[in-house]
């Protein structure tokens, strides 16, 4: 048996002769630096900016396990800098984009509220703080369940599909040049709603029982075809359309959990009743 200091040497020496897949890490890290740009973009103040540089990193994350997956390229380096970068891109960056937004006018708000004046000018980075922790729980949870959760369902809302909630909130809410003031309510319900979501026990449809090599029917090519003819006709709208869908998605959650928790208390149908002879 190895030495502790011999099992280091050798896990280094291994992890040498093998090095990095270089291939679906830089897609990681090109993930990371959209994150690290929207921080960047929210503390200037371009706040459009911030929400399509997350909608990039969720694009981006989206790629590198697929790239790992076809080009047979994953690795434990690799699952443990997409989980860092996740934290930073929809973790951290959501939080700190909203907050920059509209969460900190609760700061400057000394009006007596029915929570008193210290608890709503502190209202705003509450949110930000819980919504942000709620996500390194997720991807705490997400990486030490992996294993035994069903594949086809997420176990809470995804940190990306969560971040894109808020980023679909704040690109789409720019677009009509509303005061930020006006919207910190409805900005910081859906930050709480958001966090929470993540870290609930709802299923949410995962999408990876889908088989892009598996035949499908005309019908469906049709379908393809005239939602990408959508886009491009209300390519003008894109922002609300992407807050519509991440909101629907949200919601498909509780809907899923609605329907489970009704079927499970509706009775079974009674057994059949055999002639008599």
């Amino acid at each position: 048996m190895l030495e502790p200091r011999e099992s280091k040497l050798f896990i280094k020496s291994r992890f040498a002769r093998r090095g990095i897949y270089w291939l679906p890490n830089m897609f990681t890290i090109m993930a990371l630096f959209a994150g690290f740009y929207a921080i960047v973009q929210a503390m200037g103040g371009r706040y459009e900016q911030a929400a399509i540089a997350i909608f990039v990193a969720m694009v981006l994350d989206g790629l590198d396990g697929r790239i790992a997956r076809l080009t047979r390229t994953q690795s434990a380096f690799g699952a443990e800098l997409d989980s860092l970068s996740d934290m930073v891109s929809f973790g951290v960056a959501p939080a700190l984009v909203v907050y920059h937004w509209a969460l900190s006018d609760f700061a400057v708000s000394r009006s007596v509220t029915l929570l008193g004046p210290w608890l709503t000018a502190r209202l705003g980075w509450i949110a930000a703080f819980v919504y942000c922790a709620c996500a390194a729980l997720r991807l705490a949870r997400f990486n030490t369940t992996l294993d035994v959760v069903d594949k086809r369902f997420f176990q809470g809302l995804p940190s990306p599909a969560a971040a894109s909630l808020i980023a679909g909130l704040v690109w789409a809410i720019e677009q009509y040049q509303i005061d930020r003031a006006d919207v910190r309510w409805l900005a910081w319900g859906l930050t709480m709603f958001a966090g929470l979501s993540m870290v609930s026990n709802l299923p949410f449809y995962s999408g990876k029982d889908i088989n892009l090599r598996k035949s499908v029917s005309f019908s469906v090519v049709v379908g393809i075809a005239m939602g990408l003819v959508f886009l491009i006709v209300f390519s003008s709208t894109l922002p609300e359309m992407l807050f519509l869908l991440f909101t629907s998605y949200a919601l498909s959650g509780y809907v899923l959990w609605a329907l489970r928790k009704t079927n499970r208390r509706s009775p079974p149908p009674p057994p059949p009743v055999s002639p008599h002879p």
